[in-house]
């Protein structure tokens, strides 16, 4: 079973537990937060919230051992007592299938990623817990469009794009990993402060500062413990 599902760079996650013996939840079953643990070598603890938004479903999977935080769920599916969802782009294509308790406590299912199938029980400890949507200022028309650059890390090449847009609510980004099955995830924060661009990403716990020189961003990327250089250039 391939545990990495985000992007290979550790960092730590501050979690909040849950006390036992709570209330089965209020909202509409399956919403809340729910902590279990991927039964596969020493396990690799989850929290998956759930939650309706309008008629629809709407998901988050955090991994605080890889430092992956509030990544949105896929292919989210919910036919009560069946929950399903996948990690889009992920590799190994991850997915889970769980059947929901009668007392509306546990769901009990299947995870599988690159072919193996191993069991993830989850139960519940409270409200959904998602994280408010950041508004940022518009960028300049020179920072808009899309920007790839390379990480090394440790002799491993890593390239990834980044694509700022100006939207009615301000600025919005999204990062994808190329040589990650293409994995995308959504920055966080972004400013632009002179010549300098900074953004985060707090679904894998990283940010960038760098300064824009026309053609080129050059700044770092940090990670946890890491901090690597990375030159963003803009794509033709």
């Amino acid at each position: 079973m391939n545990r990495t599902l985000a992007l290979a760079v550790v960092a730590l996650v501050a979690v909040s537990g849950s006390a036992g013996g709570q209330q089965a939840p209020a909202a509409p079953p399956p919403s809340g937060h729910w902590v279990g643990s991927i039964e596969a070598g020493p396990g690799l603890s989850v929290e998956v919230d759930l939650g309706r938004q309008g008629d629809l479903w709407r998901g988050t999977i955090s991994i605080p051992a890889q430092g992956t935080k509030g990544l949105p769920l896929s292919d989210l599916v919910v036919k009560n007592p069946s929950v399903e969802f996948a990690i889009k782009g992920a590799p190994g294509d991850p997915r889970f299938k769980g059947e929901l308790s009668q007392d509306g406590k546990t769901i009990a299912g299947t995870f599988s990623q690159g072919g193996g199938n191993v069991p993830l029980n989850l139960a519940w400890k409270g409200d959904a817990q998602f994280e408010a949507v950041q508004k940022n200022a518009a960028v300049s028309k020179t920072l808009v469009g899309a920007w790839e650059g390379t990480l090394d890390i440790q002799g491993k090449s890593l390239r990834m794009v980044l694509t700022l847009a100006n939207g009615p609510d301000g600025a919005t980004g999204k990062l994808v990993s190329l040589d990650q099955n293409n994995f995308e995830i959504p920055v966080t924060t972004i400013a632009e402060e002179g010549s300098r661009l900074k953004f985060t990403v707090s679904v894998v716990s990283g940010a960038f500062d760098g300064e824009n020189k026309g053609d080129e961003i050059a700044g770092t990327w940090t990670q946890g413990p890491l901090s690597l250089p990375l030159t963003l250039k803009r794509q033709k």
